[in-house]
């Protein structure tokens, strides 16, 4: 791992709760546990900026992953998704 922190990474919860300043060279996750369920969410910037959304009881259930520009087509209606 080399000095080059090319992303950081906050998280925030309802509880006041609040993490910031993770470092990251190529990649970052969050995954939050519902019951048994999880959805995670991954960004990586090693070429281009990619995000890889991921739901269900393993998190690998329904997967969604693409370039940024993508998911902003994606949620701004631009593109449809499966």
């Amino acid at each position: 791992m080399s000095d080059d922190i090319r992303m950081s990474v906050e998280m925030r919860t309802d509880y006041d709760c609040e993490a910031t300043g993770f470092p990251a060279e190529r990649w970052g996750e969050a995954v939050f546990t519902i019951a048994e369920e999880e959805i995670a969410i991954e960004v990586s910037v090693e070429e281009k900026i990619t995000v890889a959304i991921m739901a269900g009881e393993t998190g690998k259930e329904a997967v969604w992953k693409g370039t940024l520009e993508g998911l902003k087509k994606l949620l701004t209606g631009e593109i449809a998704g499966r």
